[in-house]
């Protein structure tokens, strides 16, 4: 913000405080009036009253600290954090034990003879503060001098006593405290050192540090452990391969041929089978085949066969055994032991690698889950050193209140008792009516813009602007009480409109709409408009009045006008001239009647095309074919098409009238439609497209708006020459 434009935005906002006073006079004058008679009232309703004075000097009880113990009791405090202990005394002492206590001391009674009630006695009684000091001050006022004196005496005892008694009570409320409280705490201290005994119990935790310390070490032992078992079978795996190549044998193979050449039982059978199978073949050469020595030959082999089979498959089990490896040579017997010895070691470092690869998994578990038992065990710790702490404060101010509960000093002495007063003290009377005035216009000025915040309707024309956010092409005034009374009709729920020079006259309504017509006709300087559509956020915003007077004022500018109440759901131009609405609009639409039959002209140059009869579906009329092939036609025989439309609360007519129109025409009467419609209203348009030309701001309060709005009476008739010359220019055009 500029320097320029800070004096310029001070001056709006004055005015609109200004704008605001003035739409709410009434209620502020009335509120002004109303606190100024009280005021005026009271004044001279006061009698002549007495004065009693005393005061007391607030300080804290420093007893305690003499007997070494802390200043909690007794020790001033402020009830809020920027009240100083002084005034939360000062509303001690006009508390209601304080005032209860004095009221029976003294035995105060009312008017009526019974018991004083404390408010009222509160209500004379005045108790403050002297800034700077420690002093309280306390008056009294009444009709009685010797009671004020009193009534302030006793306050002062009664609040000394009371203090006593609440240092007293507030040592004896906090030892009762303690008491209850010191076993508890001793009991969480108790279950405070279970958990955590438990905790290590559970977890075989001794020190967790060392702990961690000696798992990263044994981790890493097992790491070595195990790099070099890996080594080892590494190297009896190479080893155990060689062996294999050279005996060309596997290990169980080997062990097996190994176990049969030295089985006496195997070797034996085999012996005597090789020595038959020589004898066989010996004697094949020396007899025929059917020859009984060789048939007795052959089954001693046979038989012989099958007993070595037997025999082989005691050791071999189900395994394949040729006769040529059940006689194994040294140097084969040799790779073959050799073989088996391998196979164990192998089979020994893998089991012993699977052991310390467990051993490290579970210590690598376990140096994972000590930080976890870490953290719990240091929050155990924490619990138990503050349960500690807890019981240790407990048991000392437990100690500390034996020896401060039967102190009896107060936070208060006295330094001057009220005296009897020799001189009344007359009420101001003039200084009650000023104040009633400033707090009557205070409170009017409060109500006056709190019923213009409350109220949530649009109030004037620059709010219209600042919601609407479209162009003002016309500011139409309230018509006066001159011309004609509303005229009503049966079954009509709102008066019909008043048409300039006919019912109303023509200044200043008529001027109004000139500066519309004008501002219209300059709205498009390449194509003039042809067909609008005039419609309003609710209904009772005067879009029909507008839509009339607008047609009378571009008629007698000598343009052709045709005003269409295309309102099908309650129209009323037909009641505004004075026609009937057997055959209308719909009608037209229809095809029941020619546009001829159905226009009617009321005055030169305008005529007016009723609603007709109403159909059950206005929108299906107005978005129909027939309709936009009328308004072609209207275009060719008309200078302008005016339509008098619903409000577009809920209602879609307008807005399907505007597709085939120049454009909407807006109406806003503030007072009449709230912010919410007229938001609604704004964000329908601007969602679905709308052309929207301009807004005109109908019936205007001119005293509740700037004189930028209106002119004053000298420039009105310099306005009206201006439009008439405008108007001249047009018709020279045309």
């Amino acid at each position: 913000m500029t320097m320029e434009s800070l004096p310029n935005f001070e001056e709006i906002n004055i005015q609109k405080y200004l704008e605001i006073l003035q739409r709410r006079w009434l209620p502020l004058v009335g509120i002004f009036g109303i606190a100024v008679t009280l005021g005026y009232l009271y004044a001279f309703s006061l009698k002549p009253s007495y004065k009693a004075e005393g005061s007391l000097m607030i300080k804290t009880n420093r007893s305690s600290s003499l007997t070494g113990l802390t200043q909690d009791i007794g020790r001033l405090e402020a009830l809020n954090v920027n009240d100083n202990p002084l005034e939360t005394q000062v509303r001690i002492v006009g508390s209601n034990p304080v005032i209860e206590k004095t009221i029976n001391s003294l035995n105060l009674k009312d008017s009526k003879g019974k018991p004083l009630s404390i408010p009222d006695l509160a209500k004379q009684l005045k108790i403050e503060g002297i800034k700077g000091t420690d002093v309280v001050q306390l008056s009294y006022k009444g009709s009685n001098p010797e009671l004020a004196a009193k009534i302030v005496n006793e306050v002062i005892d009664s609040y000394i006593d009371l203090n006593i008694k609440a240092n007293q009570n507030e040592a004896l409320t906090a030892k009762e405290v303690l008491v209850t409280e010191v076993p508890k705490a001793e009991e969480i201290v108790r279950r405070a050192e279970s958990k955590l005994r438990l905790f290590k119990e559970k977890n075989k935790v001794v020190v967790l540090d060392q702990e961690a310390t000696a798992a990263v070490d044994t981790i890493s032992k097992l790491g070595n452990q195990i790099s070099q078992g890996l080594a080892q079978l590494d190297d009896v795996k190479g080893r155990l391969e060689q062996l294999r190549s050279e005996a060309q044998v596997d290990s169980q193979q080997g062990v097996i041929e190994s176990e049969l050449s030295q089985a006496p039982g195997v070797q034996k059978v085999l012996a005597q089978l090789q020595e038959t199978e020589s004898q066989l073949a010996l004697e094949r050469t020396r007899f025929e085949p059917g020859h009984p020595t060789i048939i007795n030959l052959e089954e001693k082999v046979v038989a012989l066969k099958s007993l070595l089979k037997e025999r082989t498959g005691q050791v071999a089990g189900t395994a394949q055994i040729t006769e040529g490896s059940l006689q194994v040579g040294q140097l084969r017997q040799s790779l073959i032991a050799d073989i088996t010895h391998a196979q164990a070691e192998r089979v020994g470092l893998e089991r012993q690698i699977a052991t310390l690869l467990r051993q490290q998994d579970a210590y690598i578990k376990r140096a994972n889950n000590l930080p976890r038992l870490e953290q719990n065990q240091r929050e155990l710790e924490r619990k138990l050193q503050a349960a500690q702490t807890t019981y240790e404060t407990l048991l000392k101010k437990r100690q500390e209140i034996d020896i401060a509960q039967n102190q009896k000093i107060p936070n208060a002495r006295v330094i001057s008792y009220a005296l009897i007063p020799d001189k009344a003290e007359g009420p101001r009377k003039i200084l009650f009516i000023v104040g009633g005035g400033g707090i009557g216009l205070f409170l009017g000025i409060i109500v006056a813009f709190s019923l213009d915040l409350i109220d949530r309707s649009v109030k004037t024309v620059k709010e219209a602007k600042e919601v609407l956010k479209y162009s003002v092409l016309g500011v139409i005034p309230t018509q006066g009480r001159n011309g004609k009374a509303h005229s009503s009709i049966a079954g009509l729920d709102r008066p019909i409109p008043k048409i300039i020079g006919r019912d109303i006259p023509y200044f200043p309504v008529g001027n109004a709409y000139q500066i519309l017509q004008v501002n219209l006709k300059f709205l498009r300087s390449d194509k003039p408009l042809k067909s609008i559509v005039v419609t309003s956020s609710v209904a009772k915003e005067g879009k029909s009045d507008v839509s009339a007077n607008l047609a009378v004022t571009m008629a007698q500018a000598g343009r052709r006008v045709l005003l269409v109440d295309a309102d099908m759901r309650h129209p009323i131009q037909h009641h505004i001239w004075g026609l009937t609405n057997a055959i209308g609009l719909s009608n037209v639409i229809l095809g029941e009647v020619s546009l001829d039959a159905a226009v009617q002209e009321v005055m030169p140059n305008l005529e007016v095309l009723s609603s007709g009869v109403l159909p059950p579906n206005p929108v299906a009329m107005l978005d129909s074919q027939r309709m936009a092939t009328l308004i072609s036609n209207f275009g060719r025989d008309y200078d302008l098409v005016i339509f008098d439309t619903p409000p577009l609360s809920g209602i879609a007519d307008a807005a399907v009238l505007s597709t085939l129109t120049d454009g909407i025409l807006l109406v806003v009467r503030p007072g009449v439609v709230d912010l919410n419609s007229a938001n609604a209203a704004k964000e329908f348009l601007t969602q679905s497209g709308q052309k929207v030309l301009g807004i005109v701001i109908n019936g205007v309060n001119t005293k509740n708006e700037p004189k930028n709005y209106f002119y004053d009476t000298k420039k009105r008739q310099l306005e009206q020459d201006l439009v008439s010359s405008s108007l001249t220019k047009f018709s020279k055009e045309r």
